[in-house]
């Protein structure tokens, strides 16, 4: 994915607090920053942009993007004059560029669990507070029986004794969405192993469509969405209508063969409302 001229613009507007037309900013860049929650759509008819938050915006950039300085990378593309070494040091029009520094992906665990790494074996237990990095991930190897858990936000994956509840006929390892930047790593470990994949994420259609865009397209049958038992009631009594007001289906109804999918989305669309998976995060009050 590579950021246009147009769409810097548009981005450097929003930084700037103004209010974009969504007719002005199309494409699949806005799609993910909308789905994100880093720009909102507003209004039902006559849609405009706006941006929630910058510092995620600038993280965003950096991350997935290697743009480090928006106003420099709009030069470059403006200046016909730019040479090829001035535009690989600012935008992503090189390998050189897009070299990571780390492979790999993060894993957390309420439970010990036995694994392989490196021809050696280990203990995957964090304390809490802290997760474990598998770099050498081709190497990596867990028991066939574990379940393996995406977590899509860092809150709930960070409290995963918290949510132990939730799955209480499941042996699992978790793993975190963030960074973004490591997702290809992970679907190539995840079609490697025999271990089946379940996605716990947010309860609204950005959740599904990041659940069906990034990996049930890749893993195919062995991934299944995470609906807890009572998300009905959840939905109605303890979601938010501005969620849904702002979010676009990005995905094909049509497509989806899972009947809980289907049964999610309709409940979704009969509620108007989107519920956040941090909800599911046990306080004392509700212990």
């Amino acid at each position: 994915m590579k950021l246009t001229l147009k769409i810097a613009k548009v981005l450097v507007r929003l930084i700037n607090e103004e209010s974009i037309p969504n007719s002005f900013a199309k494409g699949r860049l806005i799609d993910d920053l909308v789905a994100e929650n880093i720009i909102y759509r507003k209004g039902k008819h006559k849609k405009s942009l706006e941006l929630l938050n910058k510092s995620n915006l600038h993280t965003y950039l950096a991350n997935q993007l290697q743009i480090n300085d928006l106003n420099n990378y709009i030069l470059a593309l403006e200046n016909e004059n730019s040479t090829r070494a001035e535009l690989v040091k600012i935008t992503t029009d090189s390998k050189k560029s897009k070299e990571r520094a780390f492979k790999g992906f993060l894993v957390n665990s309420y439970s010990s669990i036995k694994a392989e790494l490196n021809n050696e074996s280990i203990i995957i237990k964090p304390t809490k507070g802290s997760f474990v990095f598998v770099y050498d991930f081709e190497s990596f190897k867990i028991p066939k029986e574990i379940t393996v858990i995406g977590i899509e936000n860092a809150k709930n994956f960070s409290q995963i004794q918290e949510q132990k509840y939730l799955f209480k006929n499941i042996n699992p390892l978790f793993i975190s969405r963030y960074p973004q930047n490591q997702n290809k790593d992970f679907i190539k470990w995840m079609n490697s192993i025999p271990n089946n994949y379940l996605h716990f994420g947010d309860f609204d259609i950005a959740g599904i469509g990041i659940y069906l865009n990034e990996y049930k397209k890749h893993l195919m049958g062995k991934a299944t969405f995470f609906i807890p038992e009572n998300i009905k009631s959840d939905l109605r009594n303890n979601g938010n209508r501005e969620r849904f007001d702002n979010q676009k289906i990005n995905f094909k109804i049509s497509d989806i063969k899972e009947p809980k999918i289907l049964e999610l989305i309709e409940i979704i669309q009969l509620e108007k409302k989107g519920l956040d998976q941090e909800y599911y995060i046990e306080t004392d009050s509700q212990c």
